[in-house]
């Protein structure tokens, strides 16, 4: 183990992998929870897996943390401060970085997971940086593409595989947002799954099931 600090507050646990390096996923939880909400699947998760479940860096009152503001103004209406979502990203990929380092994880299998706001970061990270991202599991989001970094176009995603999930009855994130994902996806020639649950701004048993039984064979 080295002797990284790491930046970001997070829980783990460890893969019972026991020769090699362990496939790591990342998990980052939603607008004004915290580390512990999304951790919870991991007991139901691939044993091979080491989970990391990582804190947002911004605290939210009274309680909570956000990756990003999300503001309301009487002109604007609602809108994202998505210059602070690009600095969230920015700690994501050096977290990953110090993580790996860390613990001892396999940087070629990594695997992003993410509800609501931390979908959208996940996105984020996996479009900007396609060759450090294996997998990505997002739950009820959608591609914020302001806060992509380069040109998605001129990007090489053959090894990027993406399950996207949302309810249909979502009253957070519209349901048509992420009805955009397939198409946008597609474009970039990025390997998708895409599935709607008759849920609101949840995960459903029946998603968890499906989207554990697609990272069963991704990892």
């Amino acid at each position: 183990m080295t002797t990284a600090q790491l930046s970001l507050t997070h829980l783990i646990r460890p893969s019972v992998l026991k020769e090699g390096k362990p496939p790591v996923l990342f998990m980052f939880h939603g607008y004004g929870s915290n580390e512990e909400d999304l951790f919870s699947f991991a007991p139901e998760l691939p044993e091979e897996l080491c989970i990391i479940s990582v804190r947002a860096p911004y605290p939210l009152e009274p309680y909570g943390y956000a990756w990003y503001a999300i503001n309301f103004d009487a002109d604007k209406g609602k809108w994202s401060d998505d210059e602070q979502a690009k600095e969230s990203r920015e700690k994501i990929v050096c977290f990953i970085d110090e993580a790996c380092d860390t613990y001892g994880l396999d940087c070629q299998r990594i695997t992003l997971l993410g509800f609501s706001q931390g979908t959208i970061l996940s996105y984020a990270v996996a479009l900007s940086y396609p060759e450090k991202i294996k997998n990505v599991v997002a739950l009820s989001g959608y591609i914020n593409e302001n806060i992509i970094s380069g040109d998605p176009s001129k990007k090489d995603f053959g090894s990027l595989r993406i399950y996207a999930s949302h309810g249909q009855v979502d009253q957070v994130i519209p349901p048509a947002w992420a009805q955009k994902i397939p198409e946008t996806l597609s474009a970039l020639g990025v390997e998708h799954v895409y599935e709607e649950f008759p849920v609101g701004h949840g995960v459903a048993p029946q998603n968890f099931y499906s989207f554990n039984k697609w990272l069963q064979d991704k990892i």
